[in-house]
């Protein structure tokens, strides 16, 4: 009878297989328990339930997760209902998993839940047998209040459940409100109860839905007054001489950084010297982690928010202005701390030697893209200005081209995906049209940073040190497939094996669409079919690079895991390698993991927002006429691309016709006409949609190739 009184030993009945997939009945059994005592024993096994030990299915058997097959993972909830759960373990469970509503047990969207498979009426789904955390404690939407009670409407329509508001707490708030309610409970078969915590504006506000947006992703626009006093002091203290003693000192060389003419947050500057036929780079990346100690109040903090975050109107620091704009920003003329990654690089682009080390820098110069351009357009004005680095200028874009053509010959996948660029001047909204090809000063800091978060990358895998990789697993067998497809259905030439797609097969497929009317189309194909770049702590590669080994060193301002990293860096140069190995071993996963969801949290928040900013752009254009691009085809109807790349939608509905949605052909096939993925077309604005932050076109008609 030790087993009633004791716990672990109940445990070990179920590791060892005694217990496992068994009901109460079944367990009593198995132990010689008399059923009539099986009271003694509920209390035990709902202690283990408790402490995560043990799940309960819905039919009453027993086990641990594995045993009980269990899958774990996030729900992606839908406004009808039902939702999919996204499998944590992609490699055993690599499709979503629908969930019908009757099976959801009170999970909500964004829940970390266990689910387990199961087939009805013939048909695989899943059913949640636990819920392991609330994926949203705070939820924002639009107030409504009767004589009775109040409830909050989620803006997340995949957060399908009203939020309860007991009259008693928002009688004095005005019905129509934009609002954030804190959820108190969970009442199951109910709606879940809450209280309205923040009154964010009306309804029909517009940065009042701005800043709705923002709540709804957790993001924070203030720091704790601990946070911010933390940050003054590190710029107080400043630098001082036992800061530089043994760092290696840079002050004297021509360094200089090159950003957009109003970044505040400069954290890598850059320095080139050719001797002979060789290139000695030097990448200069602010040395934060001087200033924020592991576990300290600024680490916690930039832990949490992960990355900066980008808005037209505003920047979401990952770290107080004190610090991302003052003492660790490369500022000109002023002294910084760094850590520096100098390569010695061949004619043929390759790394021939290279060296991390802590120094010491000052900036000559505070360049900017156009400054650059402009230098190598040869203006006299802008030489005139920057008269000592005009010559390492040029050297730029000599090293420059030789990085681009040994990528190239990697295999290197450079996309050209158009992006709206949303303008805000604090009154109005501007959005220029794009511009198809990035500056090549652009590309210069580009292919310098990229060499940069290699070479440190390959040597902290060389020496086994824990660390946090940036990876982009290859596409799954089934997207290179429908790639490939679509691809031959162009007309160009695609011939890999599915199983093994590589870097250049793609590369070369795009490169024979150059110059083609397809060649956008490919672009924005390819990319969906590729998997979401991620941080790691297992080195997988990036595909898009062609690069075996890869890292995020060069954004220690704006990104935690360039942070992380820094920290072991240093350790390991200051030869505490062992002391990086016990203090990050296991941090690293988490990091990976944390940095990861913190990074796709800030782009669909960047992606909603500049949707709202573009919507509102559009609408003070109703009934005014463009050229588009159909750049997306679905069964409901068609997406439409402008030349500022501001996308709106054309409703099946509007077009003439009965139609057939033929998915890996990216056709809507009619009985009078046909739409496909690139063709170009006349469209005019009809509406827009605020709720779903979408413009609403009118089909004109296909436009007359020239050709």
């Amino acid at each position: 009878m030790i087993i009633l009184n004791a716990k672990l030993s109940l445990l070990q009945q179920f590791h060892n297989g005694t217990l496992a997939g068994k009901g109460i009945d079944g367990i009593c059994k198995a132990l010689n328990i008399p059923y009539r005592e099986k009271s003694r024993l509920l209390p035990l096994l709902n202690e283990l339930i408790k402490d995560g030990e043990l799940f309960q299915t819905p039919d009453g058997s027993y086990g641990t997760p594995e045993q009980l097959r269990l899958i774990k993972g996030v729900l992606r909830g839908n406004e009808r209902g039902f939702a999919f759960l996204l499998p944590e373990n992609k490699e055993e469970f690599p499709d979503d998993i629908f969930i019908p509503h009757r099976s959801l047990h009170g999970a909500m969207h964004g829940d970390t839940v266990f689910a387990k498979k199961k087939f009805y009426n013939g048909q695989a789904e899943g059913e949640i047998v636990a819920i392991l955390e609330r994926g949203f404690k705070e939820i924002v939407g639009v107030f409504k209040r009767d004589r009775r009670a109040g409830y909050l409407i989620p803006d997340d329509k995949r957060y399908f459940s009203e939020i309860y508001i007991p009259i008693s707490e928002c009688s004095h708030i005005k019905s129509g409100v934009k609002a954030v309610a804190k959820i108190t409970d969970y009442p199951y078969g109910k709606s879940p109860g809450g209280k309205i915590i923040e009154i964010l504006g009306d309804d029909d506000d517009f940065f009042a839905e701005e800043l709705s947006i923002i709540r709804s992703f957790a993001l924070k626009e203030e720091f704790p007054q601990a946070v911010e006093k933390a940050a003054i002091n590190a710029e107080k203290r400043g630098i001082t001489e036992a800061d530089i003693a043994n760092r290696r000192d840079f002050r004297d060389e021509l360094i200089v950084t090159v950003d957009g003419a109003d970044t505040r947050d400069i954290d890598d500057a850059i320095s080139v010297k050719k001797v002979g036929d060789k290139y000695l780079l030097g990448v200069h990346i602010a040395d934060v982690t001087h200033y924020v100690p592991y576990r300290s109040t600024l680490d916690k903090e930039a832990f949490e928010r992960g990355t900066s975050v980008y808005f037209p109107d505003r920047v979401l620091p990952m770290f107080p202005r004190a610090l991302s704009n003052g003492i660790c920003s490369l500022n000109e003329n002023e002294d910084r701390l760094t850590l520096s990654c100098l390569m010695t690089i061949d004619k043929k682009g390759r790394v021939i030697a290279s060296e991390i080390v802590e120094g010491v820098i000052c900036s000559k110069h505070k360049m900017t893209y156009d400054e650059v351009t402009k230098i190598l357009e040869n203006d006299e004005e802008t030489r005139a200005k920057y008269a000592l680095a005009s010559d390492m200028v040029a050297t730029f874009a000599e090293l420059t081209r030789i990085l681009q053509t040994a990528r190239e010959k990697k295999g290197s996948v450079d996309l050209e995906v158009k992006e709206a660029k949303i303008l805000f001047d604090g009154e109005s909204i501007s959005v220029p049209d794009h511009e198809p090809n990035r500056e090549f000063s652009h590309q210069i800091i580009e292919q310098f940073m990229v060499l940069a978060n290699e070479t440190v990358a390959q040597y902290m895998q060389s020496i086994e040190a824990p660390f946090v990789y940036r990876v982009h697993e290859k596409p799954t067998e089934e997207k290179a497939n429908a790639f490939r497809i679509f691809a031959q259905n162009l007309g160009l030439i695609a011939r890999f094996k599915d199983k093994d797609v590589n870097p250049y097969d793609y590369q070369k497929i795009l490169n024979s669409a150059k110059g083609l009317a397809v060649y956008p189309t490919l672009n924005r194909v390819m990319l969906r079919s590729m998997q979401k770049a991620r941080y790691s702590s297992e080195n997988l590669g990036h595909f898009g690079l062609a690069s075996d080994c890869y890292c995020h060193f060069t954004s220690p301002i704006r990104r935690y895991p360039d942070l992380c990293m820094h920290r072991i860096i240093k350790d390991v140069l200051n030869g505490n390698y062992g002391h990086a190995c016990d203090v990050y071993g296991g941090f690293v996963e988490e990091a990976a993991a944390q940095s990861s969801d913190k990074e796709r949290r800030a782009t669909e928040a960047e992606r909603e927002v500049d949707s709202l900013y573009a919507t509102m752009y559009m609408s003070e254009r109703i009934d005014e006429e463009y050229d588009a691009v159909i750049s997306g085809v679905t069964s409901f109807g068609l997406f439409a691309e402008l030349p500022n790349a501001i996308e709106g939608f054309i409703p099946i509905e509007s077009l003439y016709g009965q139609f057939e949605f033929i998915p890996e052909r990216f056709l809507l096939k009619g009985n009078r006409e046909s739409y496909s993925l690139g063709e170009e077309i006349r469209v005019s604005v009809s509406d827009v949609d605020f709720e779903k932050r979408r413009t609403i076109f009118k089909f004109l008609g296909k436009l007359v190739s020239e050709e």
